[in-house]
């Protein structure tokens, strides 16, 4: 039996991971290699998000659940570019993101 979080991590995490490093990149001028640690992931990891190699998955209610997550990834990479936030902060970031998507139902977890 697995936790609902980690349910929704599965799913979602990879989303919202690519959807930030897209914003990223495309709107505050990040290098792939800055995105990655902000994200604390790996350059190649944003190299496949960009190139949506990873982070898409056909997965049920995509077409609701995408909007609340790139709101999401667009306020978290503008603190990014604007703030010190790492991947500590990431890391809650996604897990308020988690709790919001489990309240609207959107993701049963």
């Amino acid at each position: 039996m697995s936790l609902s979080c980690e349910n929704v991590a599965r799913q979602i995490l990879p989303l919202y991971r690519s959807a930030v490093a897209k914003e990223l990149l495309a709107k505050h001028k990040f290098t792939q290699v800055e995105a990655s640690k902000k994200l604390g992931t790996t350059q190649a990891a944003i190299s496949q998000y960009v190139n949506s190699k990873r982070g898409f998955r056909d997965m049920p209610n995509y077409e609701q659940i995408a909007p609340m997550v790139s709101e999401a990834a667009a306020e978290v990479a503008r603190q990014m570019a604007t703030t010190e936030m790492g991947p500590a902060e990431f890391n809650a970031t996604f897990c308020d993101l988690c709790k919001k998507l489990r309240q609207s139902k959107l993701c049963k977890g």
